[in-house]
C-alpha cells in the first residue's frame, strides 16, 4: 500500500498537477481584495474529454474573438521611453538618475494637455521595478515590457502600482488612507508607486496631510504626481518635488509621429491633410490622434486595395477650415481694396459651412507666416516659407517682399480686434464682415511713423525757403536746393562713419558753393583751424571720389551752416509762441514765470534747471 499523497505529499508519477503562475497568484490576489468578475462556464480539460469520448475530427475552423476596437490615443499610448516624442531632456535626465541611483521620492510631470504626463508616470514605474526577462534586471531606463512587472504595470493590474485620480478623491480620507498604506511594504514589486493624476485638485486639507509623508517617505515608495495646472499646487508640495516640464510637440514632429501611425493602421494621407491634424492639435499628441481617429472615420475608401485614404479636403471639411487658395484670394482681395470680391469669399466660405472665427485665424496665420518669413526668423534669410505647398510658398514670398513691416503689424494688430469681435458678437457672419472692410480700408493707411515723417517734410519746407540772418548778409536764391544737397552729404558722411567730420560740415561749414565733386565754403568764426584735409577725406568716404575742396573769398556770400539754420528755425519758432496771445496772457498774469521746452529753456532759466525740468 502506498503512502497517502495528502499526508506526504508524493504523488504518482504522471499524476502531478500544475503549479500556479505568477500573474495567477497576483489576479487571484486582487479577486480576493477587490471580488472576483463574474465566472465564465468551466470547458472540461482535455484529458477528462478524451477519457469521456472518442477524438472527432474538427470541421469547423477555429476563430480568434473579436476584441472591441481601441481608440488610436489608447492603442498607441508609448510602452517605452524611446516612443515618448519630444521629452529627450526629461528621458536624459531619468537615465542618468537611474544609471547613476540618484533616483528622488517624488518626481511630478506638468505641461499641456496630451503631453505625455500619465503615460511617463507608468513608464518611470515600469523602469523602477522592471526585473527583464530573465528576472534578475533591475532599474532601467529601457524597460523590458516581457516581465511580469512590465506586464501588469502596462494592463494596469500591478498591486503594487496605485493610481489615483485626484478629481475624484479630494479630501483628507482619501490621503489618509495612503498615509496609512505606505507603512507597509510592496507585495511583489521593488518600489510601491503611488501615482496621483491631476493632482492640483487635492484639497487644502489633503495637501496639508501629505506634506510629512512625502517629504520622508519609506525606502520603497515612490510619489509620481500629474498636473495640468502646477500654479494651483502649494509651494511647499512643489519643493518637495523633482520637477519635469513636459513641452508641447511641434507640428512638424506631430506630422512625422501621425505620419508612421497611419502606416502601422494601413491608411493613406496626404501630406497637408496630415499637417492640418498636427495644427489643429495645438501641440498635444491626444488631440491629434483623436483627430486623426475621425478623420479616418470620415475619409473615403481608396481606390485601389482595402485601404482608406485621408485627403486634405476631407480633412478640411472635418474640420470646418478654410481651404488655402481661399485663404490667399480673400487676403489679395483684402490689400487689393476689393471689397466686392471680398464679401463674396466670406459668403462662399460661410455657406461651405467655415465658421467666420475661422477664417479670421487663417487671416491671421497667413499675415503671421509672412512676416516670419520676412524677417528669416526660420532659418534665417533665404529660407523657404513655412507652406505646404510650392504655390503657396511662392505667394507668401511675395507678399513678403512687397509688403512693409509697419503694414504686417498693422494688418494683425487689426485682425487679431477682428477675431475678438468676432468672437463675441451676436451674428458673426456680420462681424467678421464688418471687420474684414475695416482691415481692408486701413491697409494703405500711413502708420504713425511714416506719418510723423512727412508732417515734418511739410513742415520744414517753408523753414528751409526762408532767409535767415548770419551776419553775413542773406543767402541766394538757390540757397534753398544748395541746402538741401549739402544736408544729403551731410548724412551720407555721417553714415559712412566719419561722424566727427560729419559734425564739422553739420555745425561749422556754410556752402557757397557746391557741384559734384567741388565745394567752395566758408567756416563760422568759432571752428578754429583748418577743414580742408578732413572734408576731403569724409567726402572720399561718403563718395568714393576725390573732391576739390577750398574756402571762398571773404567778399562771397555763404548758405548758413545746418545748425545755424537749425537755431534760426527754433528761435523762430520760440518767437511766435511769445507773440501767441494765450502765452502773452499766461506771462501777463504770471509775470515771475518762465516759458519752458522739453530739454532746453528760454534764456531766462539756467543750464542747471533742464534736468529738473525733465525730471518732473
Amino acid at each position: 500500500m502506498g503512502d497517502s499523497p495528502d499526508i506526504f505529499g508524493a504523488e504518482p508519477e504522471g499524476e502531478s498537477e500544475a503549479q500556479p503562475t505568477a500573474a495567477e497568484l497576483e489576479a487571484a490576489g486582487q479577486n480576493a481584495l477587490f471580488g472576483a468578475p463574474a465566472a465564465a462556464p468551466v470547458e472540461p480539460s482535455p484529458v477528462s474529454q478524451a477519457e469521456s469520448r472518442p477524438a472527432a475530427p474538427s470541421t469547423a475552423p477555429v476563430t480568434a474573438p473579436a476584441q472591441p476596437y481601441r481608440v488610436l490615443a489608447r492603442k498607441y499610448r508609448p510602452q517605452t521611453f524611446g516612443q515618448l516624442i519630444g521629452q529627450d531632456a526629461m528621458v536624459q535626465t531619468l537615465a542618468n538618475a537611474i544609471k547613476r541611483d540618484r533616483l528622488a521620492h517624488a518626481f511630478l510631470m506638468t505641461g499641456v494637455r496630451g503631453v505625455g504626463k500619465t503615460s511617463t508616470a507608468r513608464l518611470i514605474a515600469k523602469a523602477l521595478n522592471c526585473i527583464g526577462p530573465d528576472g534578475t534586471g533591475g532599474p532601467t531606463i529601457d524597460p523590458c515590457g516581457v516581465c511580469e512587472p512590465c506586464r501588469a504595470i502596462a494592463e494596469g493590474r500591478h498591486i503594487d502600482v496605485i493610481e489615483m485620480d485626484a478629481a475624484s478623491h479630494t479630501g483628507v480620507d482619501d490621503v489618509r488612507e495612503i498615509i496609512e498604506a505606505v507603512r507597509y511594504a510592496a507585495v511583489s514589486a521593488r518600489y510601491k508607486i503611488y501615482i496621483i493624476d491631476e493632482v492640483h485638485m487635492l484639497s487644502r486639507n489633503a495637501f496639508n496631510a501629505l506634506l510629512k509623508t512625502l517629504e520622508e517617505p519609506p525606502a520603497h515608495v515612490k510619489f509620481l504626481f500629474a498636473t495640468t495646472e502646477v500654479d494651483k499646487l502649494p509651494v511647499t508640495v512643489l519643493s518637495r518635488c523633482q520637477r519635469f516640464d513636459l513641452r508641447r510637440i511641434t507640428a512638424p514632429m506631430l506630422k512625422d509621429h501621425f505620419a508612421w501611425v497611419c502606416r502601422e493602421e494601413s491608411v493613406e494621407a496626404e501630406d497637408e491633410a496630415l499637417a492640418m491634424v498636427a495644427g489643429a492639435a495645438e501641440g498635444s499628441v491626444r488631440d491629434g490622434l483623436s483627430i486623426l481617429d475621425q478623420a479616418i472615420a470620415h475619409a473615403d475608401m481608396a481606390t485601389e486595395g482595402d485601404g482608406t485614404l485621408v485627403t486634405a479636403a476631407q480633412v478640411r471639411e472635418m474640420l470646418g477650415l478654410a481651404d488655402k487658395g481661399v485663404q490667399r484670394r480673400l487676403l489679395t482681395a483684402l490689400l487689393a481694396g476689393d471689397g466686392a470680391d471680398m464679401l463674396s469669399v466670406i459668403d462662399n466660405q460661410y455657406a461651405l459651412g467655415v465658421e467666420p472665427l475661422a477664417l479670421m485665424r487663417a487671416q491671421m496665420d497667413l499675415v503671421h507666416r509672412i512676416t516670419l518669413f520676412q524677417l528669416g526668423s526660420r532659418g534665417g534669410k533665404g529660407s523657404e516659407p513655412d507652406a505646404p505647398t510650392a504655390e503657396e510658398r511662392e505667394a507668401i514670398a511675395q507678399w513678403a517682399e512687397k509688403l512693409r513691416p509697419a503694414q504686417l503689424h498693422r494688418l494683425w494688430q487689426l485682425l487679431l480686434k477682428g477675431h475678438d469681435e468676432v468672437r463675441t458678437a451676436p451674428d458673426p457672419l456680420v462681424a467678421v464682415q464688418m471687420a474684414l472692410l475695416r482691415v481692408m480700408h486701413a491697409a494703405d493707411m500711413p502708420d504713425p511713423g511714416e506719418l510723423a515723417r512727412r508732417l515734418d517734410d511739410i513742415a520744414s519746407r517753408p523753414a528751409a525757403a526762408a532767409p535767415a540772418a548770419d551776419g553775413q548778409g542773406g543767402p541766394s536764391a538757390q540757397a534753398p536746393a544748395a541746402r538741401l544737397d549739402w544736408e544729403t552729404l551731410v548724412e551720407s558722411v555721417e553714415n559712412a562713419g566719419a561722424l566727427r567730420i560729419g559734425q564739422i560740415m553739420r555745425d561749422y561749414v556754410r556752402v557757397v558753393e557746391l557741384a559734384q565733386g567741388r565745394l567752395r565754403y566758408h567756416l563760422s568764426p568759432e571752428y578754429k583751424g583748418d577743414a580742408g584735409p578732413d572734408l576731403r577725406d569724409g567726402l572720399m568716404q561718403a563718395t568714393g571720389d576725390r573732391w576739390q575742396v577750398e574756402l571762398a573769398d571773404a567778399g562771397e556770400d555763404g548758405t548758413p551752416s545746418l545748425g545755424e539754420a537749425a537755431k534760426a528755425r527754433a528761435e523762430a519758432e520760440t518767437r511766435g509762441i511769445h507773440e501767441s496771445p494765450l502765452v502773452k496772457a499766461a506771462l501777463a498774469a504770471f509775470p515771475n514765470a518762465k516759458l519752458l521746452e522739453h530739454g532746453r529753456m528760454d534764456n531766462g532759466g539756467t543750464a542747471d534747471e533742464a534736468p529738473r525740468y525733465r525730471q518732473a
